[in-house]
């Protein structure tokens, strides 16, 4: 299921961007070879107001001036005299039937598009000159230019110029320059969807893991269920042949099952809500060293019960107040006793300690030390795991993995750590640091 989402994502991620990204170059180009046509265009209009001036300054045009300027700008140049073709056709090239096809074009666009009375008001000659340029493509070969008309009028007789400037330089340039942005855009679509691959792998690994965890949660859940609840089934089916005074043994041993399972059901939903809004944090002022001593009272019994050495140690002074949730400060402290109590062997001892900072930022810090069996250094970072139990103490009844895993959660709801470190002494001990 993953591997196919984290392929859509990819394609969904990689292929918007980079649609964002090619719309953005063709955008680019569109803007690019509009600008790069009217310069050109411009360009062309500034050279022909140039030539035009010259014109205008001289009494005839000079053939080797006409060459030159095809030379230098890669003009065709045609001179019609009169309707006669000027010499400077014939000496600039050889005049065949594209030529004359040209000529002939270029004139016919320009009586299309431009209509110029020649005569003056009162029916007198007139002299003067005068140029237009239009853009001009070729009906027979395609080809596109850019064409200038230049009529020179003066008392009875009249010279046309005709100068186009071919565009396929201007072509050739556009073509470069789309086929350069073709290659940097494919080359960024690459790199695109290879950054969507890791980027989208990156966000649906919490997702990955945290099924991964519910499975791993339901599995041991489910085993842990089907212990307490096969004695059930168990000692049920024992009680119609058993006689009295094994029946109640029975019925205390169902009851005691239903009692784990109810109290694993419990830890279970508090977890649950952990991951909730539901799992509120009731924030009051309390005493730490009050919980502290409750939990001492409460737990000193059954430490002596089991040849356990219970200390408590507080502050000399009196400690300000925390503000937390002091149900579930409690509880932690209950959770992190049980352990010590559990896995504590007979004449080990327990510290439960409190220390207060000097100042609002160091806080407070809660101690359970053991001198039990210990946590192994593979094991500690998993030990705040839901379900997870290291191997020496998975054979003690009644510890389903969870105990930790709350305090856990509890701790990190009051913006707190809990951490656990080797006892110098051997076992473990539990820090809780509250702001």
């Amino acid at each position: 299921m993953f591997r196919k989402a984290h392929f859509i994502f990819t394609i969904f991620c990689g292929g918007i961007t980079a649609a964002i990204m090619l719309f953005m170059s063709f955008l680019y180009l569109y803007v690019s070879e509009g600008s790069l046509r009217s310069s050109r265009f411009q360009s062309f209009q500034n050279d022909i107001g140039t030539i035009t001036a010259n014109l205008e300054q001289s009494t005839y045009v000079s053939m080797q001036w006409l060459a030159r300027l095809e030379a230098q700008n890669d003009y065709i140049i045609y001179v019609v005299d009169n309707g006669v073709p000027f010499l400077h056709n014939t000496l600039s090239g050889p005049v065949d039937s594209h030529s004359q096809v040209l000529l002939q074009e270029s004139l016919d666009a320009y009586d299309d598009r431009i209509s110029v009375a020649v005569a003056s008001p009162d029916g007198s000659s007139y002299s003067g000159i005068w140029h237009i340029e239009y853009p001009f493509t070729s009906p027979t070969t395609g080809e596109s230019y850019y064409a200038s008309r230049i009529d020179i009028e003066h008392d009875n007789s009249a010279t046309q110029i005709m100068i186009l400037y071919s565009l396929r330089p201007l072509r050739e340039s556009i073509r470069r320059q789309r086929a350069l942005f073709a290659w940097i855009d494919l080359g960024a679509c690459a790199v695109l969807f290879v950054f969507a691959w890791f980027f989208t792998g990156r966000l649906l690994k919490p997702l990955r893991e945290n099924q991964e965890k519910q499975l791993q949660f339901i599995a041991a859940a489910s085993h842990e269920l089907r212990t307490p609840l096969s004695v059930i089934l168990a000692s049920s089916e024992c009680c119609e042949s058993a006689s009295g005074r094994e029946r109640d043994g029975f019925f205390r041993t169902i009851r005691q099952e239903g009692q784990r399972m109810n109290r694993l059901i419990d830890d279970m939903l508090a977890l649950t809500r952990s991951g909730t809004s539901r799992f509120l944090i009731e924030r009051k002022p309390a005493e730490l060293d009050t919980l502290c001593l409750n939990a001492y009272e409460a737990f000193e019994p059954l430490c002596r019960d089991k040849g356990l050495t219970l200390t408590l140690a507080l502050p000399d002074t009196p400690t300000a107040r925390c503000n937390c949730d002091a149900e579930r400060i409690a509880q932690v402290l209950s959770i992190l006793l049980h352990n010590a109590v559990s896995y504590t062997p007979e004449g080990g001892s327990i510290e439960l300690a409190l220390r207060c900072g000097k100042d609002r930022r160091t806080g407070f810090e809660i101690t359970v030390t053991d001198t039990g069996v210990g946590i192994p250094d593979e094991d500690k970072p998993h030990i705040f795991d839901r379900f997870y139990r290291a191997e020496k103490s998975r054979s003690a009844k009644g510890h389903f993995g969870l105990g930790l895993a709350i305090a856990y959660e509890i701790v990190t709801a009051h913006h707190g750590r809990i951490t656990v470190q080797d006892n110098p002494a051997g076992g473990s001990r539990f820090s809780v640091r509250l702001p």
